[in-house]
């Protein structure tokens, strides 16, 4: 059976556009002014100390071996910037003090003087002191033929915004690349999202239907004529095993929980593009953010239109406690966490009779143990009754799951719905409550609630056995499905009956509810 892929469905390697890269090579290099003038004490004054000293200045050492020595210098700021970075000392009077090169520090100038410094050349910067407020600094800089002052901090790192450098070169040299596309490319920035190649690149490609397969006939229960081992045959064998393989998880019907990505600021090394706009990523640092479970390379305004379509990459989530719960399923391409559906098959199957099972704790060495397993080894954790014959083990690490998760199975923005219902006295306006409140929850999230509720359905269904009623395990799961968003202790306090009574009601009427 032949078959013909349209040509227009094929993929095609997006085209990186070189035009912001382009410019960033453009951008003015840095030119540092450096002071020429010489450092000389107009004044000096012995103190009790009398410690050794090495002095730190352009990289370099000066082991200094005199007595410490109080000083003030001629000109107006030197003493104030000396001081914060090193101590002169000396056992004979002194009559200047010259450092090994010429500083960058200006001294206290004025803005007047400091245009007249950085006229030399576009890219051109000094240091400062403040004259308006003496004791903070200001780097001048020499952009687009006029001169602009920036305040100067210094953390460990050099900063005049969110970003920080290890050297004042640096900042300059990101400061003029960052000024110099921005002044350029301003309307081309301003339009970058707007012909996203988005869908074009990365995993986005891998998830999107096959051509072969939007176009691929319906296949008959009747073989063609032709010998198997034929040429059209062997071709339709081997679409035959993509299809499969592609279409493997979709045969699952396991549902597309839709989740953001997991941005954070990025340093990208080496040229870097968007796989959002395909545009160049400029600058030195923290050119743009990265999702920490899928690795989507994005600016950060383009992040803002990337649809939520995360799809995370198991080299990136390297955990299972404490990880989010629709980034875990999404990740290992399943309805629930694996630790909810191991674990409730194992209680399920050797610990329903188990008398106050989830209300007696297990060692809780031996739940670490289990945490661990999960962490190191996944769905192959083994935590069968070799590994582990008390079940209350198995009990207790799942309950740990659900409090180690970052955001709790009934989520911040829908806690106070959930709230609400309980304090609801009139039963069906109450369950109604109950089920908005469910619509409220994440897909992947109301899934592993509705699994977990069929289960201590079952649970109860042992009680006279296990001696756990829908009350009890309220009592117990409460909390730990639970908490609450405010920060107030007494307002989290009084929330512990209600929660347990949410618990309680999703359990008695989990066959309505869900």
């Amino acid at each position: 059976m032949a078959l013909t892929l349209f040509d227009t469905d094929e993929y095609r390697p997006p085209v990186w556009k070189s035009y912001l890269y382009q410019l960033q090579q453009e951008a003015p290099h840095p030119r540092r002014i450096t002071c020429t003038c010489e450092m000389r004490l107009s004044s000096c004054k012995k103190t009790s100390s009398g410690l050794p000293l090495i002095l730190h200045y352009g990289g370099k050492q000066t082991k200094v071996l005199w007595k410490r020595m109080e000083f003030r210098f001629c000109r107006p700021g030197w003493s104030a910037m000396v001081r914060s970075r090193f101590t002169i000392t000396s056992t004979s009077r002194v009559q200047a003090i010259l450092l090994p090169q010429p500083p960058r520090f200006h001294g206290m100038i004025s803005r007047e003087a400091a245009d007249q410094l950085l006229i030399v050349a576009e890219g051109s910067y000094l240091i400062r002191e403040s004259q308006r407020q003496p004791g903070t600094y200001t780097l001048a800089l020499r952009f687009g033929s006029q001169t602009r002052n920036f305040r100067l901090y210094y953390d460990g790192k050099h900063f005049v915004g969110e970003k920080r450098f290890e050297s004042i070169h640096d900042l300059v040299t990101d400061g003029l690349i960052t000024l110099y596309i921005e002044t350029k490319a301003a309307e081309y920035i301003a339009k970058m999202t707007i012909n996203p190649i988005y869908e074009h690149v990365g995993y986005t490609t891998l998830n999107r239907e096959p051509a072969y397969k939007k176009h691929m006939p319906v296949l008959k229960e009747t073989h063609d004529e032709r010998d198997s081992t034929g040429q059209d045959g062997v071709s339709e064998k081997r679409l035959t095993s993509l299809v499969r393989r592609a279409t493997l998880k979709e045969n699952e019907q396991i549902p597309k929980y839709e989740k953001i990505h997991n941005f954070k600021v990025h340093t990208f090394r080496g040229p870097h593009w968007c796989e959002y706009c395909a545009n160049f990523m400029w600058g030195l640092i923290a050119q743009g953010v990265k999702c920490a479970d899928c690795g989507l390379n994005v600016h950060k305004q383009c992040s803002k239109m990337v649809p939520n379509d995360c799809k995370p990459d198991l080299k990136h989530v390297k955990k299972v406690y404490s990880c989010d719960l629709t980034t875990l399923v999404k990740a290992h391409t399943t309805k629930r966490p694996m630790v909810v559906d191991m674990c409730i098959r194992e209680i399920e199957s050797r610990g329903l009779n188990s008398e106050g099972l989830y209300r007696v704790s297990g060692f809780s060495d031996l739940i670490e143990d289990v945490k661990m397993a999960f962490d190191r080894d996944g769905e192959k954790a083994d935590i069968s009754v070799n590994m582990y014959e008390d079940i209350n083990i198995i009990t207790g690490a799942l309950k740990l799951y659900f409090r180690d998760l970052p955001i709790p199975l009934i989520t911040y923005d829908a806690y106070p719905k959930f709230i609400e219902s309980a304090k609801i006295m009139d039963p069906d306006e109450q369950l109604e409550t109950l089920h908005e409140a469910l619509k409220l929850l994440p897909p992947a999230h109301c899934e592993t609630l509705r699994y977990l509720m069929a289960h201590l359905k079952r649970v109860t269904l042992h009680e006279k056995e296990n001696l756990m009623n829908a009350e009890n395990l309220g009592i117990v799961f409460g909390p730990t499905l639970m908490r609450s968003p405010e920060l107030d202790a007494m307002a989290a306090l009084n929330d512990i009956r209600y929660q347990r009574l949410v618990v309680e009601l999703l359990i008695k009427n989990e066959d309505i509810l869900f």
